[in-house]
C-alpha cells in the first residue's frame, strides 16, 4: 500500500484493496534463495569471478542442514518459509505475536512457537515475515542482535525499518553477526554511499519480493476477481479502509444496514441543532451482526442530510469526525419483544436537543417501534408528518382535513399520547403518499392544538 494515499482514497469515499496472498510463495522463495546465498557467500563469489579472481579465499559457507531457522512472524509468508525451512531438513522455529496473543497454535506443524527473545538465542538464521508498525520499528535492534548466536545470520524480506541498520552494522564489524540480506531497507532507493551496499557480507536486492511473472499473474487475477466481486456482490475482498464482510455476511446485513441508514436520516431530520453525539446499541439477535458495519450505515444515513459531497460506508466515520460527531457503543439490554433491535439516540451540542429511534426488521420488512418516548409501528420510507400537539379529540381529524384538502392521502397514523416526560404534549406520525407543500405545513402548524409540524423526508 506504500503507493496508495490511503486516507485521501478515505476521505473521497474511494474502497482501497490490495492482494496479500499473490505474491506469498514468490516472496517465500524469495527469503530461503537469500538464506543460501548468504550461508554460501553467493554474491560474494560471482563478484570475485567477475573481477577477474578465482579464489575462495574468504568465501567459508555453512550447511544449512540440520541448522535451526527462527521465523519472526508466521502468517503467510511465514508459513510457507518455515516449511520450505522445514524441506531442507533444518529445525524451525518461530514468534508470532498475534498467535501469542490469541493463545493459537502453530500453523505448521512441527514448528514451535516461543518468544522472541528466545528464538533469537536458539537461531542460527532469523527471517523477518511481519508488517512495519509502530510497534515492530526496529524490533531487531542492538539489545536483540546480542541475543543472537555469533555468527549467525538475518534476512529481511519484509519491510525496510524492521532492523536497526546502524546496530546491524555494527554487529557485522564485531563479527557477532556473519552476515545479513535485505530485499527492503529503512530508505529506498538506498544512496551511493549506504553502508549496507559496499559490503561483501551483505546482500542487497531491490525489494524483488513480489517479482517473478507468476507472482504479476496471480496478483493481476486476483485484482480483476475482487473487482468482480465488489460490483456482482457488493464485497470489498481484503478491504484496507471498509470491514471485510463475506457474502452471507453481507446478505444478512442487508435489511439491517438500510434500517440503521434510515433510523440516521430520521434524526438528522428530527434535530434542528448540529449533532454533536450519537449513541447507538445493538441489541437481541441483531448482535451477531457487524457493529461497525451499521454503525457506518447509521452515520451515512446522518451526514447524506447534510453534506453535498458523496458519504458512503467508506468516508462516513471519517467525516463525522472532521464534524466532530462522536459515536458511542450504547447501553447494553434486551430487545424486548424483537428478535433484533437497533436502538440510536443522537445529542446537539450542550445536550439541548435528543431525540431516539429504535428499530426492527420482520423478514425483510423494516419498521419503526419506537420515536422519543412514543410506541410506534412505522414503515421508514417516504415522506413523514410529524406534530406535537396538545392530547385533545379531534386533532387528527384537523390534520387530516388539511390534508385532504390538499389531495395528500395518508398511508398509516401511528399516535404517541401525552405523557408526564413530555410536557402534556402527544405526537403523531402520519406516513404520507406524497410530500405537502411548505404552504401545506405550515397550515397544520397553525391549527390551534397543534404545537409543531415537521416533515421528515425517508426515501
Amino acid at each position: 500500500m506504500d503507493n496508495v494515499d490511503v486516507p485521501v482514497a478515505t476521505s473521497q469515499g474511494v474502497v482501497v484493496m490490495n492482494t496479500p496472498t499473490g505474491n506469498t510463495v514468490t516472496t517465500a522463495e524469495l527469503a530461503i534463495s537469500l538464506m543460501c546465498s548468504l550461508a554460501r557467500h553467493i554474491p560474494a563469489g560471482h563478484r570475485k569471478v567477475r573481477s577477474g579472481a578465482w579464489s575462495k579465499k574468504g568465501l567459508m559457507g555453512m550447511e544449512i542442514t540440520g541448522k535451526t531457522m527462527g521465523v519472526i512472524g508466521l502468517g503467510r509468508i511465514g508459513a510457507e518459509v518455515a516449511r520450505r525451512g522445514q524441506g531442507l531438513c533444518m529445525k524451525v522455529i518461530a514468534h508470532d505475536p498475534y498467535l501469542a496473543a490469541t493463545g493459537a497454535s502453530s500453523p505448521v506443524a512441527g514448528v514451535d512457537l516461543m518468544g522472541l527473545d528466545e528464538l533469537l538465542k536458539q537461531a542460527d538464521v532469523v527471517t523477518l515475515h511481519v508488517p512495519l508498525m509502530d510497534s515492530t520499528r526496529n524490533l531487531i535492534g542492538a539489545e536483540q542482535i546480542a541475543m543472537m548466536k555469533p555468527g549467525s545470520r538475518i534476512i529481511n524480506a519484509a519491510r525496510g525499518g524492521l532492523i536497526d541498520e546502524a546496530a546491524l552494522i555494527e554487529a557485522l564489524d564485531s563479527g557477532q553477526l556473519a552476515g545479513a540480506a535485505f530485499d527492503v531497507l529503512a530508505e529506498e532507493p538506498p544512496g551511493p554511499d549506504h553502508p549496507l551496499v559496499h559490503r561483501d557480507d551483505v546482500i542487497v536486492t531491490p525489494h524483488l519480493g513480489a517479482s517473478s511473472k507468476e507472482a504479476q499473474v496471480n496478483v493481476a487475477v486476483q485484482v480483476a476477481q475482487q473487482t468482480a466481486t465488489f460490483f456482482l456482490d457488493g464485497v470489498a475482498q481484503n478491504a484496507i479502509n471498509l470491514p471485510a464482510l463475506t457474502t452471507a455476511e453481507r446478505r444478512a446485513l442487508g435489511p439491517w444496514s438500510l434500517l440503521a441508514k434510515s433510523m440516521g436520516r430520521f434524526l438528522a431530520q428530527r434535530t434542528a441543532e448540529p449533532i454533536s453525539k450519537i449513541e447507538f446499541s445493538v441489541l437481541g439477535d441483531a448482535k451477531e451482526l457487524s457493529q461497525e458495519h451499521l454503525e457506518r450505515a447509521l452515520l451515512c444515513g446522518v451526514l447524506q442530510q447534510a453534506l453535498a459531497k458523496g458519504v458512503n460506508l467508506v468516508n462516513a466515520p471519517l467525516l463525522a469526525g472532521e464534524r466532530g460527531i462522536k459515536v458511542l457503543r450504547g447501553e447494553s439490554g434486551d430487545a424486548h419483544k424483537f428478535g433484533g433491535l437497533l436502538r440510536a439516540r443522537v445529542s446537539s451540542k450542550g445536550g439541548t436537543e435528543s431525540h431516539m429511534v429504535a428499530g426492527t426488521v420482520f423478514g425483510e420488512m423494516l419498521r419503526f417501534v419506537r420515536v422519543d418516548g412514543a410506541n410506534v409501528d412505522l414503515d421508514p420510507s417516504g415522506p413523514m408528518l410529524i406534530t406535537r400537539h396538545h392530547d385533545r379529540p379531534g386533532v387528527v381529524g384537523a390534520i387530516g382535513t388539511t390534508l385532504g384538502a390538499a389531495k395528500i392521502n395518508i398511508k398509516r397514523v401511528e399516535l404517541g399520547p401525552a405523557s408526564s416526560s413530555s410536557e402534556g404534549l402527544a405526537s403523531s406520525f402520519l406516513s404520507l403518499y406524497d410530500r405537502p407543500s411548505a404552504e401545506i405545513l405550515e397550515a397544520i402548524a397553525g391549527l390551534d392544538p397543534v404545537v409543531s409540524a415537521h416533515l421528515v423526508e425517508l426515501g
